[in-house]
């Protein structure tokens, strides 16, 4: 089934991060942590499909999505700071893997981060504790939605800094961080980033002793 989106309002979140909001076609049922190949109407550009995660309630009136622009690829997200309201957008069916399995620790690097904030948000308003997020960027200012991390209750954040000085750990998510900042290996470990970070984490997590049954990607539970 076909389902056809319009723009309410979009907004930025970091230097090149954006928060779209679009109305919800009737029909329009997905999960937290689920995504959809979305298709902007806008010349040039509409025959190009891609996969953005809902960000947004799955009972609310609205359907929202954090997109990340890449002005130096060609293509859908070059575009995203000239998108205006009324634009529209069709999209199929929700599809993925990254569902709620609980609390749990969640692995994120850039806008890997988009699944978990559906799920976050489903714990909080739930009143569920117990999640440890460790979020891996290249600089401060690439954060998405620090404020809202740190502010969440039953969620300790951890931010990991790679390219630059800060006040944050420095480096990367390798085994020894982990290592050092988890407690309990029997529990979910979501994981969401570049190919190379999600085979690098679910690496780690398997030296540490998690089993694979504990290890959630989009490839699968």
């Amino acid at each position: 089934m076909t389902h056809e989106l319009t723009l309410q309002a979009i907004e930025p979140v970091t230097h090149d991060t954006y928060w779209l909001r679009f109305d919800r076609p009737d029909g329009f049922e997905f999960e937290p942590g689920q995504a959809v190949d979305l298709a902007f109407q806008k010349e040039g550009i509409k025959q190009e499909e891609r996969a953005f995660t809902m960000v947004s309630d799955p009972a609310a009136e609205t359907v929202e999505f954090v997109i990340k622009s890449y002005p130096d690829h060609d293509g859908v997200t070059e575009v995203l700071p000239e998108l205006s309201e009324g634009v529209r957008a069709t999209s199929e069916e929700p599809f993925g893997a990254i569902k709620d399995h609980g609390p749990g620790v969640f692995l994120a690097a850039g806008a890997g981060i988009t699944p978990f904030i559906a799920i976050l948000d489903k714990h909080a308003r739930e009143g569920v504790t117990g999640d440890h997020l460790i979020f891996a960027n290249k600089a401060d200012r690439d954060i998405i939605l620090k404020d809202k991390w740190d502010k969440m209750s039953g969620v300790k954040s951890v931010y990991v800094v790679e390219d630059e000085a800060t006040d944050h750990v420095q480096g990367r998510i390798d085994k020894d961080l982990l290592t050092a900042e988890v407690e309990g290996l029997d529990q979910p470990f979501y994981i969401c980033g570049p190919g190379g970070f999600v085979d690098a984490c679910r690496d780690a997590l398997r030296d540490m002793g998690v089993k694979d049954n504990h290890i959630i990607t989009e490839d699968g539970w």
